[in-house]
Parts: structure tokens; C-alpha cells; sequence
């Protein structure tokens, strides 16, 4: 293995262990489309495409990379295909969800009902939540360069982290 091989297998393994964290505001484009980050690309393992649904809880839409939702969707398989009890839940998910592509500059357009869901006009603002991201209408949201320290205290105590 050469020295360029050993630190693919670093940054690969950095990749891995690291989650999609921080806040990014980005304007749409006329056809409103937005550009994930470089950072979290590389975090998806530079996926080909990411699901996009409404937040069951909040007013944002969740972006869910493929390899979490495959995740989610492989636990979703162990169970019976017509399970009566799965087949709401999993009706639910396919019709709400979205599949998005990400163009060659690392863009999506998520659908005109999930924008208006979230309140998405022109700006939107991403927001790391280490196993995926949210996008949020920034006037919901506290300003970008203020630390909400009891939030995260909180948030610390009751993950036990």
C-alpha cells in the first residue's frame, strides 16, 4: 500500500466516524436548488442521492443520507412483507418521502410541498443533526453566530452524553 493508499483509508475512516454538524445558510438558485456541503458530502460517503421528508415533530424537512435510511429501511425489512401492522407505517414513509439526486456540484431540489412545508423561500438554512441534517426556514431559528448554552446542556443530559 502506498503512502497516497494510507491516507485514503484515514480519511475514509474519518469519514465514517464523523456526523454532519454545524449550520450552513445558503440562498436557492432560480430553480430552487441548494448546494449540500463539500464536508458533509465527504460525511455521506459522496452519495449519488439523499431522502428528503417532513420532520414528524417540527416544522423542517429532514435530509436522511442513503446509508442511514438504507439502515433504517434494511430493520424495515426483517419484518413480514404484508405485516398488517408495518404496511400504514411503511405506505406512510414511501409517500412522503423523496428520493433527490445530487447534480455534479453537489445540489438538490427538494419538492415545492416540502419547501412550503418548511417555509422555504429563498434562504434555507441546514442544520447538522449528526446522523442527517434539517433544513429550516432561518428566521425560525436563533441567529447563526449565537451559542444556546442551556439548549445544550439539555440536549447533553438527556442523550447522557
Amino acid at each position: 500500500m502506498s503512502k497516497g493508499d494510507n491516507q485514503s483509508v484515514a480519511v475514509s475512516t474519518q469519514a465514517e466516524m464523523a456526523g454532519l454538524v454545524g449550520r450552513y445558510d445558503h440562498a436557492l438558485d432560480p430553480k430552487k436548488r441548494f448546494t449540500i456541503p463539500s464536508e458533509w458530502r465527504k460525511v455521506m460517503g459522496n452519495p449519488e442521492f439523499v431522502y428528503a421528508m417532513p420532520d414528524p415533530q417540527e416544522r423542517c424537512v429532514d435530509i436522511i443520507p442513503a446509508l442511514e435510511m438504507k439502515a433504517r429501511l434494511d430493520r424495515l425489512r426483517e419484518k413480514a412483507l404484508f405485516d398488517p401492522a408495518l404496511k400504514p407505517v411503511l405506505d406512510k414513509i414511501g409517500a412522503i418521502s423523496e428520493m433527490l439526486p445530487l447534480d455534479v456540484q453537489g445540489r438538490i431540489r427538494v419538492s415545492d410541498k416540502l419547501l412550503r412545508f418548511a417555509n422555504l423561500t429563498t434562504t434555507v438554512a441546514m442544520l447538522g443533526a449528526v446522523r442527517m441534517f434539517k433544513l429550516w426556514d432561518p428566521a425560525a431559528l436563533a441567529p447563526a453566530d449565537e451559542v444556546d448554552q442551556a439548549g445544550l446542556r439539555e440536549a447533553l443530559a438527556l442523550a447522557g452524553f
